[in-house]
């Protein structure tokens, strides 16, 4: 992975930081454990940071928008166009994650890597790579430096956010067919089948599903992706907005920002990014159990465990915004719960007794 030079800078956890968390956390007025997943993130948090107490006062959910040359062939139940209708009405504010993340007091970072039309829009940001990708199932989508260009720039997006102050961050995407090239990028790295990665999308009737399992077999037979080389996994079988997100992860373990995945394309984003570094593990926290197929085992590659399940199968970053108040919520615990010192309560002999309920 030569090509990208920061993968070595790239470090794991602060230990000294999660050893004081775990050890100011088990000492909190409750007993031991008692708060489950929210203790773990916590002392995450403050493995990310180095900091035992953190905040997430300003969040932002970056949403890459991209073309995907292989709705050539007939994969996808919605016009091609929606992808630029759906780039201008998250700005708008009148999509899912767009109420949602107002409502939640997160701002959106919407980005142009790849749509096939000219956008002019305030709010928008412009990063068109090219007018969309091409038809994967004639050949590669897009070149190896396309893809690296692309992950550059989801890296860069990372920076910005940080320097702007932003401290937690979440992961979107639009691009009709994008459940197309994520299940090719999932069974390029993972070898599953087709019946494992595959899903319906945004509601294909049968006869189209069936039509669409046997597009991604040729894409993969035409393209020949090496599993063990993500970058050409991406640039042949994958799109603009997944290889973006895959830069994002990159960008948030370096900046070392806790980032948030979504549902099925950017958890196969995710994973890319996972296979590239697995340290990235380390910053990532799932949103949610998303309802499209391949979701689970693309989480299951990287080993994290979804905070939410809620039924959800829409994208977007929708799952974001949920998942920033329960990683806020962890927050509150580790800064604003007392210890047994702090609250003068003195019940050692009541704290063992749950030491010992907890093993």
């Amino acid at each position: 992975m030569g090509e990208l030079t920061f993968l070595k800078e790239l470090y794991p956890l602060y230990e000294d930081a999660v050893k004081k968390a775990r050890v100011r956390m088990d000492n909190l007025i409750k007993p031991l454990g008692s708060l489950g997943t929210l203790e773990e993130m916590a002392i995450r948090l403050s493995g990310i940071t180095g900091k035992l107490h953190n905040e997430v006062n300003k969040k932002a959910i970056v949403i890459m928008c991209s073309d995907n040359g292989v709705c050539e062939e007939g994969v996808a139940s919605a016009p091609q166009i929606v992808t630029l209708t759906q780039t201008i009405n998250f700005l708008r504010g009148i999509t899912g994650v767009a109420v949602l993340s107002k409502h939640n007091r997160c701002d959106l970072k919407v980005v142009d890597i790849g749509v096939k039309e000219d956008i002019t829009i305030s709010g928008l940001i412009t990063k068109k790579i090219r007018k969309g990708t091409w038809n994967s199932a004639k050949g590669e989508a897009m070149t190896r430096e396309e893809a690296l260009k692309a992950i550059h720039i989801g890296f860069d997006l990372v920076r910005e956010l940080k320097e702007e102050g932003y401290n937690l961050i979440g992961t979107g995407e639009m691009g009709i067919g994008n459940t197309t090239t994520s299940s090719s990028v999932l069974l390029a790295l993972t070898g599953c089948s087709i019946d494992e990665g595959v899903g319906r999308g945004a509601g294909l009737k049968d006869e189209q599903f069936f039509h669409k399992k046997e597009v991604i077999k040729k894409i993969l037979q035409v393209n020949k992706p090496v599993k063990e080389d993500p970058i050409d996994v991406l640039h042949k079988v994958g799109g603009f907005d997944i290889a973006g997100m895959v830069g994002l992860y990159l960008g948030a373990a370096y900046y070392r920002i806790p980032i948030v995945v979504d549902g099925f394309i950017s958890a196969v984003a995710a994973l890319a990014a996972y296979k590239i570094n697995p340290l990235t593990k380390d910053f990532m926290f799932p949103s949610h159990i998303s309802k499209e197929k391949g979701y689970n085992r693309a989480i299951n590659e990287i080993g994290l465990d979804p905070i939410l399940n809620l039924g959800m199968r829409l994208g977007e970053g929708s799952g974001c915004p949920l998942a920033f108040n329960i990683i806020e919520a962890a927050t509150v615990i580790m800064n604003n719960m007392a210890t047994f010192e702090e609250g003068d309560v003195d019940i050692e002999n009541y704290k063992d007794l749950w030491k010992e309920e907890a093993k």
